[in-house]
Formats: structure tokens, C-alpha cells, sequence
């Protein structure tokens, strides 16, 4: 068991590593991009990337506090999934509606991995390799989604 500073610091540490590992790679649009804070340009709309003890997962949330307005993007990103299912190696998981761990309401597309953590290096690299391709495919994906939601602001 890690001490709160040591889980801290492999928790920095694995993200950092991922980061500069990614740091080479353009966007799909050819451009600069902080793949760990990955900025969408919409309000509401994210990336996100999470490893924890025995999980990991990477999602495209639709995080809009009211839920008629979430559901209106969901449908519309429902009518892009043939594009996201395009670029995507391995199927994603659709929800209407779900919850992030601190509880709060989103809907989207996510992938998941099991048994690794984020607190064993030897599962760094199964990490990095299941973010990296996915990352790069909803970057793919929203380089052309994003014009779609700049519509509905």
C-alpha cells in the first residue's frame, strides 16, 4: 500500500511519462496539442483519461448540467458515431446516461481496459498502449465532429 504523497507521486509521474511520450504527435489537424488536457473547445464536451488500482478508461463525456441539453448532444453525437466507429480498432461503449466517480452526470463513449494500475510500472506500458491509439482516434473523430457542435452552442 502507498502512502496519499507516494500514490501522488506514480500518479504524476505515469502521467508525465504518457505526456512526453505523446508531446511528438500532432493533432489531426496538424497542430500542437496537450494530449493529457485535451482541450475540445466546447463547453461541456471532454476528454478523459483515468487509471486507477485495477482500471482504466478513456471517454468522450458530454458533461452539460442539465440533462435535456445533455441528451440533445448525445443525440447528436450518436448521429456521428459511424464517424468515431470509423476510426475506431475496437467498438466503443455508448450511454445515454452514467456517472463519473465523483457522481456527477454525463453521456458519451467510452473504453475501458481491466486488471492494470497505474501503481505497477510493469503496467505502464499496457497503459500507454491502450491510451495512445484511442486518444488519437476521438482526436481524429473530433477534428471533423466539432464543427457539428459549434452549430448547437
Amino acid at each position: 500500500m502507498y502512502s496519499r504523497q507516494e500514490a501522488s507521486q506514480l500518479r504524476q509521474e505515469f502521467w508525465t511519462a504518457f505526456g512526453l511520450y505523446m508531446q511528438p504527435i500532432p493533432s489531426a489537424d496538424g497542430g500542437k496539442v496537450n494530449w493529457i488536457n485535451y482541450k475540445t473547445g466546447e463547453k461541456d464536451i471532454y476528454f478523459r483519461l483515468s487509471a486507477g488500482t485495477c482500471r482504466a478508461f478513456i471517454a468522450l463525456q458530454l458533461a452539460h448540467r442539465d440533462e435535456g441539453i445533455r441528451q440533445i448532444y448525445y443525440e447528436q453525437l450518436l448521429q456521428l458515431r459511424p464517424l468515431l466507429d470509423g476510426e475506431a480498432k475496437t467498438p466503443w461503449e455508448w450511454s445515454a446516461a452514467a456517472e463519473d466517480e465523483e457522481g456527477r452526470a454525463f453521456a458519451g463513449a467510452v473504453q475501458a481496459l481491466d486488471d492494470v494500475s497505474i501503481f505497477r510500472r510493469e503496467d505502464w506500458p499496457r497503459l500507454i498502449s491502450f491510451f495512445k491509439p484511442r486518444l488519437l482516434e476521438l482526436d481524429r473523430f473530433w477534428s471533423e465532429a466539432k464543427y457539428v457542435f459549434e452549430s448547437l452552442r
